[in-house]
């Protein structure tokens, strides 16, 4: 029985990442508010609209669908080389930049507070409760901006995050991407401080053919529950990478809310944010 739920949850948890991943090039477009302004002045859109790719010259793919805001049928954008960060105060820019402030991600959202944080590192160790310590030499910079879309109608408070990071190397954005599926299978329940505890935690990495909008991805869902969260609510987060880049995307859950509403909201989030990754290493 046991074996059986398991397999149940891991099903579920593919469901929804696919759904999170085939969301790239859609969820930009489903905009319920202004027009977000990236860096540069570039226009919002997803990395995958309009059967186009952002710093992608080749001829367009036969096999792409050439359907309006059809995703291609894989992932190609390659970051120039002179873009690309070499120190830390270009990784601060750049994460900056590419980090959704409140008009970036979906209608209605307010700033958390607290509202930014970076120049640090988060840890799981063995105890499962989370710290922060100093960046690893081989991270240049991570951001964080906090928003949520406040309490209304009847409806709780949903807590949303954005954290961009830039890493010294291809390879070490890589092994954070592996790093972060081996941590919920280590620490399925995790304590978050402040009262803030996730449950049943479970992360799937998808296939390199199944992500249309980044090098790579991941999906994480579980339960969340703390102050104010009126109960067990449901959490999703995701992450993806972008050449030596990894973006991060999380929501908490909140009464009125269900599972599918969260996905949407983090799909997205995490297809802007990848958007502008992409405007700043092109």
């Amino acid at each position: 029985m046991k074996l059986m739920l398991v397999g149940t949850r891991v099903a579920a948890v593919a469901a929804a990442g696919v759904l999170l991943a085939g969301c790239g090039g859609s969820a930009s477009k489903d905009k319920d508010g202004p027009d977000p302004k990236p860096s540069r002045s570039a226009k919002q859109g997803g990395p995958a609209t309009g059967g186009e790719k952002t710093g992608a010259s080749k001829k367009p793919d036969p096999k792409q669908s050439t359907l309006p805001g059809a995703l291609p049928s894989a992932y190609d954008f390659t970051p120039d080389p002179d873009r690309v960060p070499k120190n830390a105060a270009q990784a601060r820019k750049l994460t900056r930049d590419a980090a959704l402030g409140e008009n970036d991600w979906t209608a209605g959202m307010v700033r958390h507070t607290p509202y930014e944080s970076g120049g640090s590192w988060p840890v799981l160790p063995d105890s499962c409760v989370w710290t922060r310590s100093a960046l690893p030499s081989g991270v240049l910079d991570s951001f964080t901006r906090r928003l949520d879309i406040p309490a209304q109608g009847g409806k709780g408070r949903v807590q949303g995050a954005v954290t961009v990071t830039v890493h010294r190397t291809e390879a070490g954005a890589d092994r954070e991407i592996k790093d972060t599926v081996q941590e919920s299978f280590r620490c399925p329940e995790q304590e978050l401080g402040g009262g803030q505890r996730l449950s049943g935690l479970m992360s799937l990495q998808f296939d390199q053919k199944d992500v249309r909008n980044a090098d790579a991805s991941l999906f994480e869902a579980g339960k969340y529950t703390g102050p104010e969260s009126g109960g067990v609510q449901d959490y999703v987060w995701s992450k993806s990478r972008i050449g030596p880049v990894t973006t991060a995307v999380s929501v908490k859950g909140a009464k009125g809310y269900t599972n599918t509403d969260l996905l949407r909201i983090a799909a997205e989030g995490g297809a802007k944010v990848l958007y502008r990754v992409e405007l700043e290493l092109k």
